[in-house]
């Protein structure tokens, strides 16, 4: 285990996740310490700070340490930061934001970094999230699947139904038009920063296989969505008023659990900008 000398971190689970102790990220941070929380976000691939109380520009400058902050692409952000995103179900709504197993807006030719999300308004049970490591997922293939991923590129789609319904709510309430957006992506993605390879699919965006028609897609397709999320490759995070988390878009999905109908829950988000997959 790596030795940090301005922070500490606590792993989660075997597959992935940390929590982070000791750091406010309302101040100032020094470089060695931001340097270490990019360590540990590069290591345990989704990172969480408890008790964090920051005003939206704090968690902002505290993202933009990490990445340049982008907005999102469907909705506005706050009136006040628009970089940042409410990520809101209200009490009398079904439907969760972005409630199925997914990386951030792969229908982009250029996916975010990261995300970090700060829990604001919470139900009084559920909404948990869970996340799961695609390092782990694409290693434990076969070394004969992972020949024939070689090279197969998938097709991302913002209009998949699954994932527009749990947008819809949204969308509607801020009078929005939904626009489809669609990008190539390799199904099997090198990480920039940690050379690694990761399972860059789900099931939320990924229409088909480039060059297969969607029903010879499928079934390679709905293996990989059903492998990815093994629970041995994942870990589940229980939210507080004040926790931040703060994950790799690039090598691990996450997926909020609908689980409070009848409460509120409030989240802010920044993304980060990420690069053109490889």
């Amino acid at each position: 285990m790596r030795n940090y000398r301005h922070i500490e971190v606590r792993p989660v689970a075997g597959a992935l996740g940390a929590e982070i102790r000791g750091v406010d990220i309302s101040r100032d941070l020094e470089t060695d310490v931001v340097a270490e929380i990019r360590q540990a976000f590069l290591d345990h691939l989704v990172i969480f700070l408890r008790d964090q109380t920051v005003t939206p520009h704090q968690q902002l400058a505290f993202a933009g340490k990490f990445g340049e902050p982008m907005a999102y692409p469907q909705l506005k952000g706050l009136p006040e930061a628009p970089m940042i995103t409410a990520v809101v179900k209200l009490e009398h709504e079904r439907n969760n934001f972005g409630g199925i197993w997914h990386s951030d807006t792969t229908y982009l030719a250029e996916p975010p970094m990261a995300s970090l999300l700060l829990a604001r308004e919470l139900p009084p049970y559920g909404g948990d999230t869970l996340f799961a490591n695609q390092y782990l997922a694409y290693d434990e293939l076969s070394d004969g699947l992972k020949a024939t991923l070689d090279g197969l590129v998938g097709v991302s789609s913002s209009a998949k139904a699954d994932v527009t319904r749990t947008r819809e709510d949204r969308m509607k309430a801020a009078g929005a038009e939904p626009k489809v957006m669609m990008a190539e992506h390799p199904i099997v993605r090198t990480h920039p920063e940690t050379g690694r390879k990761a399972l860059f699919t789900s099931d939320a965006h990924t229409s088909h296989i480039k060059g297969w028609t969607e029903k010879e897609s499928l079934p390679l397709l709905r293996f990989l969505w059903d492998h990815q999320v093994r629970p041995e490759f994942t870990c589940r995070f229980r939210w507080q008023a004040g926790s931040l988390a703060f994950w790799d878009n690039r090598c691990a999905m996450h997926n909020p659990i609908n689980d409070y109908h009848g409460f509120r829950r409030v989240m802010h988000r920044v993304t980060l900008a990420g690069d053109r997959p490889r």
